[in-house]
C-alpha cells in the first residue's frame, strides 16, 4: 500500500520518539528480568558476574585452559565411596538408590577378561571435547565451555533426555521429583538433566572439586585435577610421565578424564 504524502511531517518525530521510549523501556524490563529467581538464592545477573575461572585467569572462561583430572586405580580402594559422598553433600544430592535418584558420580568395578583381575573406578561425566551430549541436544541445553568443562543449561533445557541416551558412560540423571533446600551454588530443577559439573562454581573459584579434596584429605591420592594444557602443572607431568588411558578410547571423545592403571 502506497504512502499518503498527506500525512503531517510532525508524525515522523511522534514515531521516533515513540520507538526510543519503547526501546528505553525494553532496556529496563530486561534489566529487571536479569535479577528474576532462577532457583533458592540464585539469580541470572549473579551468574552473570561469576568470578574468574582459576587463579591468575582472565574474567571467563578461556580455551587456553583444559580442565581435567586424573584416576590412579592403583590408589583407588574397593568399597571406597568419599569422593561420591562428598558430591553428594557439595551438590545437595540425595545420595539414594532408587533408580530416580540423581547420582553425579558413581563407583564401578571392572574386570580384565584374560587375567581376570579387577580395579575399582570412579565414573562421572568425562567432559568430553567431542561431547556426544551436546551434538543431539535440540535446544543447546548441553553445552562445553571454552574450558572444556560440560554443562547443562537449566533454562533452557526441555528434558527430552537425548543427552542421556547419546552419553556412553551413563553420566547423567533426570530430575524427576521436586527438589528442597537447594545449594546456592547448584542450582537445580525438576524436569532437566544434570550431571557432573567438575564442581565448576569451586573450580572458578580457583578451588579443588569435592570429589578431589575428599579423596586428598583420606589419605588416598587417587584423584588429580588440573590443567591439561598446562606442562608445568601436576596432572599435565603425570600424563607425560606415565601410560594413561581414557574410556571408550575408540570413540575419540578426547575425555578430559584420564585413567592410570587400567
Amino acid at each position: 500500500m502506497k504512502q499518503d504524502k498527506t500525512t503531517p511531517s510532525s508524525d515522523t518525530t511522534d514515531t521516533t520518539d515513540t520507538k526510543t521510549s519503547r526501546r528505553g523501556f525494553l532496556g529496563v524490563a530486561a534489566a529487571g528480568l536479569a535479577g528474576i529467581m532462577i532457583a533458592p538464592g540464585v539469580r541470572l545477573i549473579e551468574i552473570a558476574q561469576a568470578a574468574p575461572v582459576g587463579v591468575g585467569s582472565s574474567p571467563g572462561a578461556s580455551s587456553k585452559v583444559r580442565w581435567g583430572m586424573l584416576i590412579d586405580s592403583g590408589k583407588c580402594a574397593s568399597g571406597c565411596t568419599d569422593c561420591v559422598t562428598a558430591c553428594n553433600t557439595e551438590n545437595g544430592l540425595s545420595g539414594g538408590t532408587r533408580t530416580t535418584d540423581s547420582q553425579w558420580i558413581r563407583k564401578i568395578e571392572i574386570k580384565e577378561i584374560r587375567t581376570g583381575k579387577t580395579q575399582s573406578l570412579p565414573m562421572m561425566c568425562q567432559h568430553c571435547a567431542e561431547p556426544p551430549c551436546v551434538d543431539v541436544c535440540p535446544t543447546g541445553a548441553s553445552f562445553k565451555r571454552a574450558d572444556g568443562i560440560v554443562l547443562v543449561d537449566k533454562h533452557i533445557c526441555i528434558g527430552c533426555r537425548y543427552c542421556v541416551m547419546a552419553c556412553p558412560y551413563k553420566a547423567r540423571s533426570f530430575v524427576h521429583e521436586p527438589l528442597q533446600d537447594q545449594k546456592v551454588d547448584v542450582p537445580r530443577g525438576k524436569g532437566t538433566v544434570e550431571g557432573c559439573t567438575l564442581c565448576v562454581h569451586k573450580v572458578d573459584r580457583g578451588e579443588q572439586p569435592a570429589c578431589v579434596s575428599a579423596c586428598s584429605k583420606a589419605g588416598h591420592e587417587a584423584i588429580v585435577f588440573g590443567d591439561l594444557n598446562d606442562p608445568n602443572s601436576e596432572i599435565s607431568k603425570r600424563v607425560a610421565r606415565y601410560p594413561t588411558r581414557q574410556i571408550r578410547e575408540d570413540l575419540n571423545l578426547d575425555t578430559g578424564v584420564r585413567y592410570l592403571g587400567i
